[in-house]
């Protein structure tokens, strides 16, 4: 297994007041399924909303025994009744990330979430097991907001929901195998927009669009009964990977 380290200074937060709003990931090098990781970690941005604040967090992980860079992490996060500390509020909600390997890239995202009004290129349907958010608490992310009713509730939802990271996880499966031949080792980075929450036990549509060259697919992610875009981004694939 992984023993991961992380070099943070963070101050603690109210898991109530807290969303996760954007999340981008690039990957550099293989990972292997053993080993260890050293991961470092920094506030890179922070704005008030008025009501609520965004905070920008960057994490870098290095395999810690040859220092190199394996994966980079960027997530934006939301924190509801956190705002009013400045006296000059931007009302853009768009981030930048600024990668190791490429000093030029920038991911922004509109409001609308709106990818294309063409017909999908591929669909895929899952449906999230009732037990979904209990399995995922395993990774470590032990906010009870995911399992304590009575904590959800005061947080603001009939019930748990479902990690944002693990809906993204659904959503970039889906175009793994529809869009990658089932080869995760073609996924160079990873970019979405999280918009609503997800229930344990619902059905999740992932639709996906292909760009000319099939090397980035767009994709929006549904909750099938409710109507609902719960989220919403892109997955850049190898250039030399997908033309095989």
């Amino acid at each position: 297994m992984f023993i991961i380290q992380m070099d943070s200074n963070l101050s603690s937060y109210d898991p109530k007041l807290l969303l996760h709003g954007e999340q981008f990931l690039e990957i550099y090098k293989p990972v292997s399924a053993s080993g260890k990781i050293r991961s470092s970690r920094r506030i890179s941005g922070l704005h008030d909303k008025g009501t609520s604040a965004i905070l920008e967090l960057e994490i870098l992980s290095r395999d810690l025994e040859t220092g190199e860079v394996l994966f980079f992490n960027r997530s934006t996060l939301f924190l509801r009744g956190a705002g009013g500390f400045s006296p000059s509020r931007s009302q853009m909600y768009s981030y930048s990330s600024r990668t190791p390997s490429n000093n030029n890239l920038v991911v922004k995202f509109s409001k609308q979430g709106a990818v294309s009004d063409d017909t999908p290129d591929a669909e895929f349907v899952d449906h999230i097991q009732l037990s979904q958010a209990l399995l995922y608490r395993l990774s470590g992310d032990m906010n009870p907001l995911h399992s304590d009713p009575e904590f959800a509730l005061e947080a603001g939802f009939e019930r748990p929901i479902l990690h944002g990271l693990c809906t993204l996880g659904f959503a970039v499966r889906a175009v793994i195998r529809c869009c990658a031949d089932g080869d995760s080792s073609k996924v160079q980075s990873i970019q979405c927009r999280f918009v609503h929450h997800v229930f344990p036990g619902e059905i999740l549509v992932t639709e996906m669009w292909k760009d000319h060259s099939n090397t980035r697919v767009s994709f929006v992610c549904k909750v099938k009964n409710r109507g609902k875009i719960v989220l919403f981004g892109s997955v850049r694939l190898h250039p030399k990977l997908s033309m095989l």
